[in-house]
């Protein structure tokens, strides 16, 4: 798997490495101080972690936590619906698309990692300067969208597992709506942390689900690392619910999140390895929880006239409280809850944080209400907003979910694209930038989910599509974007980019991004400007072509 490798030599022409700047470029000042995490505090001067295994275990406890929440936070109710439904419908044969997720969520959670903790700026006002105005607000706008409809379908798993544990369905989920304000807006991001934790501990209810289930687990590990389609399912039907699963591993609203935590949390570059730790050890937790989730779903469904089925995540309950036990019933509508209380808490506050930095509103947990009412106002406005969309009797709240999808979907690629660029602007990363093998890496990735999602727009827009159109595109455009990287490869064995100039470990880990308005502004090349009017043009077509077909959808057409 391709790893970061900042200190190698860039592709193309690129400038200097910027002089060393110490100061962070924090636009909140309560965005610098003492680290304050849920296990443990890390004093601003305090030099070193110490070179004793203990000592360095108690810096990972207090710097762990954003990896953590984040990939936790992205098995919620969309990740379990579709958990259930690969599991119910298929067995385990979809298994390896998880082991296929792995090295693409490091790589680009990573890269988030490194400008969080380089920068101190959030990912939305790093592409408002960046790339101007347009970009910057629609990345906002179009991330306030669509976690808005996310949030949604937090919401519609909360009320899914209330009903199987026969709680009223409008109490239930404006308590929680409630339960997750209140633990955001207490002025304390240690207080908010420890909410969390506990919430990462709750996804483990999973694991003794599995172990109550007794599922096949060779035939788990087969199916984890070697390919395969279930036998005499329909095609089309499979690839998207692989493209789903795609989706709900890997959203936009990650990066927004995990940067912008990440400063709020003053997480420095002396602590980027630890930090590498904490988000390996959430990818871990997503991947057990995802092949759990498929596993004890096969085992439930196996032979039984639901198999094949599926409805939805409250219908596998039901499932698993007729075959397995009332408990394993309970544990799971719980574990839905959890995880979709954690979902929603991540959601919200990208929003927040990412709308704070464009508007230049104070931003950080460390504030309390009364001092950030805008920060806070728009995470509760959001998060009450969506509950109350579910409480609407005859909600098309299966339509929204299909929107978040597709929409999803739709806008990944250009959440890469600029977390690719980002990544490569020595004024933002100086001698923090990606390495070539890492861009090459990035950009077939790009290519990739670039083809997802135009398979993903087009079966919403013409559900006819055969199974056999689906493959041939995807495989057509992979091979493209392999070809592509291949020669770009030979290319630059003969083209080399220049030099730079060396860095030592001590410099690097002292860089910090200067203000932003002590930014040279950034060359656009041609064929960067071009590639960007084109991106824009396919994701407003694509928007408004699946929000005309979605209208059709609800309204019968």
């Amino acid at each position: 798997m391709p790893t970061s490798t900042p200190t190698s030599i860039p592709t193309g022409p690129q400038p200097t490495v910027p002089a060393a700047h110490k100061a962070p470029a924090s636009l909140d000042s309560a965005h610098i101080g003492d680290i304050k995490g849920a296990f443990g505090t890390i004093k601003m001067d305090q030099e070193g972690s110490g070179s004793g295994w203990k000592a360095k275990l108690k810096t990972l406890l207090a710097v762990v936590g954003p990896g953590l929440i984040v990939m936790v936070g992205d098995n919620d109710a969309g990740a379990f619906g579709t958990y259930t439904q690969a599991g119910q419908n298929y067995g385990t044969s979809l298994l390896w698309t998880l082991l296929l997720l792995v090295p693409v969520l490091y790589v680009n959670q990573e890269m988030v990692l490194r400008l969080g903790v380089v920068t101190g700026v959030g990912h939305a006002r790093l592409i408002l300067e960046r790339f101007g105005k347009f970009w910057g607000a629609f990345s906002v706008i179009d991330l306030f969208i669509l976690n808005a409809l996310t949030i949604v379908t937090e919401f519609i798993g909360i009320s899914l597992g209330l009903d199987y544990l026969g709680i009223p369905k409008v109490v239930g989920v404006l308590v929680a709506a409630a339960v997750i304000i209140g633990a955001a807006s207490t002025g304390s991001f240690k207080r908010f942390e420890r909410v969390c934790m506990i919430l990462v501990a709750g996804s483990l209810l999973l694991v003794p689900i599995i172990v109550m289930v007794h599922p096949g687990l060779g035939q788990m590990a087969h199916d984890f690392v070697v390919p395969g389609v279930p036998a005499g399912s329909d095609l089309s039907t499979v690839t998207l619910l692989i493209i789903g699963i795609v989706g709900t591993t890997i959203a936009p609203w990650q990066l927004f999140f995990q940067q912008s935590y990440l400063i709020d949390k003053r997480i420095t570059p002396r602590f980027i390895n630890y930090e590498k730790a904490d988000l390996w050890i959430g990818i871990a937790i997503v991947i057990v929880g995802a092949g759990a989730i498929m596993g004890f779903t096969t085992a439930t469904f196996a032979g039984q006239p639901e198999f094949g089925n599926f409805t939805d995540a409250g219908g596998v309950a039901e499932g698993l409280g007729k075959y397995v036990g009332k408990t394993a019933g309970v544990l799971f509508a719980v574990a839905l809850i959890d995880a979709s209380i954690i979902g929603a808490a991540a959601v919200g506050l990208s929003t927040s944080y990412a709308l704070g930095d464009v508007l230049g509103l104070k931003h950080s947990l460390h504030r309390k209400f009364s001092d950030a009412k805008g920060f806070y106002a728009v995470f509760a406005g959001i998060l009450l907003i969506s509950a109350i969309v579910v409480l609407i009797p005859g909600a098309p709240l299966g339509l929204l979910t299909v929107g978040v999808q597709v929409l999803a979907g739709v806008l990944l690629p250009s959440a890469t694209v600029f977390l690719l660029l980002l990544c490569n602007d020595k004024q933002v990363l100086g001698p923090w930038v990606n390495g070539k093998f890492l861009n090459i890496f990035t950009a077939f990735i790009i290519g990739i989910l670039v083809i997802l999602s135009l398979v993903l727009t087009s079966s919403v827009l013409f559900p006819d599509m055969t199974g056999g159109t689906i493959v041939a595109i995807i495989f057509i455009g992979a091979g493209a974007c392999l070809l592509g990287c291949i020669a770009y490869v030979i290319y630059r064995a003969f083209r080399p980019g220049p030099a730079r100039e060396a860095v030592s470990h001590s410099e690097r880990r002292e860089w910090r991004m200067p203000p932003l308005t002590l930014l040279e502004a950034p060359k656009v090349s041609t064929a960067r400007r071009a590639g960007l009017t084109v991106l824009r043009a396919y994701l407003l077509i694509a928007m408004i072509l699946v929000i005309v077909r979605v209208v059709q959808l609800a309204i019968g057409g």
